[in-house]
C-alpha cells in the first residue's frame, strides 16, 4: 500500500476517533445534541481538507489563495505545460493531437 494513502487512512481513522470522543464528552457536559453533532461533522470536515492543503503545499504546486491546485482531478492549471498531450496507442508516440505523425493511426489517450 501508498505509504501517504497509508499515512491518510490513518489520520482519517483518528480523526474519526476524536470526533466520536469528542462527541462523548459534550454529551457528558450537557451540550445538546445538535451542537455536539455540528461541531463533529465540522471538525470531521475540516480535518481531511487542512490535510489536504499542508500536503499540496509541500508538492509545491498549491497556492493558497490564487486558486491553482483545484480542478477535477485536483491539478488545476499545470504551470504551462502545454495543455494536453496524447499518446498513440500503436506506436506510443506522444504528440499533441488529431492523427499520429509517426504512423499515421487515430487511436490515442489523453496524456496528462
Amino acid at each position: 500500500m501508498n505509504p501517504q494513502l497509508k499515512r491518510y487512512y490513518i489520520f482519517l481513522g483518528a480523526s474519526l476517533v476524536f470526533s466520536i470522543g469528542l462527541q462523548i464528552i459534550l454529551g457528558y457536559l450537557g451540550v445538546p445534541w445538535f451542537i455536539s453533532i455540528g461541531l463533529v461533522m465540522a471538525i470531521f470536515i475540516m480535518l481531511p481538507m487542512i490535510m489536504r492543503r499542508r500536503q499540496m503545499s509541500r508538492m509545491g504546486n498549491y497556492d493558497g489563495d490564487s486558486g491553482t491546485g483545484g480542478g477535477f482531478f485536483g491539478m488545476g492549471s499545470q504551470g504551462g505545460s502545454g495543455g494536453v498531450r496524447y499518446v498513440c496507442l500503436v506506436c506510443s508516440n506522444k504528440h499533441k493531437g488529431g492523427t499520429c505523425p509517426r504512423c499515421g493511426s487515430k487511436m490515442q489517450r489523453a496524456d496528462f
